[in-house]
């Protein structure tokens, strides 16, 4: 059955949020004494040129102090909750609502496990309605942004004048295991702190606002032969979860990203070159550029996608609400014209959805 227009949930607004401290490539090696050349040449040619980040305190003899997990675990709660609160009240005040009007807020981190969960942590420091319904996406990693707006949608669609948000709260700076593996490089090299939120609404035009696009479809693409490719699990030398991502993981997503786009579009009458808007995960340097050849897009295209790299990093879940910031600011989107959504994680997976202006 396909919904009346009214009944899909239009994008109100959009809040982004950073940690207080950031630093250049170049810094980040300084500050953990990295001097290996070949570690070096990741950080330096990431594409990346500041981060946001809450590093270890300095230790008395020029390097930083070993946090230890529970430390990490402590680190993660309060930058989520610092800059989670800092973007739910950016986001409503694009979207000219209150926090009283919230009726459902779901949360998506993968930095760190908090039960409570950080919607419940929410409501409590904002002092939201206790009854607002709320949902908490937790591990799904990078792609989760779009996992989490798929439901919320489907949320929105079934309380119609209801004001629902979806809140991405990643603090990068709580999952570092810091040692002098490359493995560990490719990670410390790419991801920073943020925080970002969308409002959703259904309902007609004069309810929901002008601004945002409407939400027409989602899907998904999981690669099973990749899905040790992206992986956070236990390290036993360093006593502390540790990211990996596998060097080929970039290529394995680019020769899925047409799969995933064809089947979005299936259906829909709709071609690539319809696409006025797209908006890709930040995921890195090669990951962007492997999209971009795969899906024949143009370095203007990505032009959101890439700056949100350049500017703060791998944010994790919330990178493509960023880059949505930012197409909102430059103001051009016109009415009718049609945008994608794309992010990418473990699993390996990759999300998709369209939407109207």
């Amino acid at each position: 059955m396909t919904l009346a227009a009214e009944s899909r949930p239009r994008a109100l607004g959009v809040g982004t949020a950073v940690t207080s401290t950031s630093y250049t490539q170049r810094e980040v090696l300084d500050a953990f004494r990295i001097t290996d050349p070949k570690i070096r040449s990741v950080f330096l040619n990431s594409a990346i040129e500041r981060r946001h980040l809450t590093l270890p305190p300095p230790d008395g003899t020029g390097g930083r102090v070993h946090e230890p997990q529970g430390d990490l675990l402590d680190k993660h709660k309060a930058k989520a909750i610092e800059m989670g609160a800092e973007a739910l009240r950016a986001c409503l005040k694009r979207a000219g609502a209150d926090l009283s009007e919230l009726r459902h807020l779901c949360c998506v981190t993968s930095t760190g496990l908090l039960t409570p969960g950080l919607s419940a942590l929410l409501i409590k420091e904002l002092g939201i309605d206790r009854h607002c319904g709320r949902s908490d996406i937790v591990g799904m990693g990078c792609n989760a942004g779009l996992n989490a707006l798929n439901v919320v949608a489907g949320w929105a669609a079934a309380h119609p004048g209801e004001l629902a948000v979806v809140l991405c709260a990643e603090a990068c700076s709580a999952a570092y295991t810091i040692d002098s593996t490359m493995r560990t490089a490719v990670v410390n090299s790419l991801f920073g702190d943020g925080a970002s939120a969308i409002a959703l609404r259904s309902g007609p035009d004069g309810v929901t606002g002008p601004e945002g696009p409407r939400i027409i479809k989602f899907a998904s693409c999981l690669i099973p032969d990749a899905c040790d490719a992206m992986r956070y699990d236990w390290d036993r030398d360093q006593g502390r979860y540790s990211f990996y991502l596998d060097p080929l993981i970039p290529y394995v997503v680019g020769a899925h990203a047409e799969l995933a786009v064809d089947r979005l579009l299936a259906g829909t009458g709709l071609r690539r070159s319809d696409i006025a808007h797209w908006l890709v995960h930040s995921g890195g340097k090669k990951v962007i550029d492997a999209v971009v050849v795969n899906l024949g897009l143009t370095r203007h295209d990505v032009r959101h996608t890439v700056g949100v790299l350049r500017d703060y990093g791998n944010v994790s879940s919330g990178s493509f609400l960023f880059s949505y910031e930012r197409l909102l600011d430059e103001g051009i989107a016109q009415p009718g014209e049609y945008g994608l959504l794309m992010t990418m994680g473990p699993g390996s997976t990759i999300e998709t959805a369209l939407v109207q202006w």
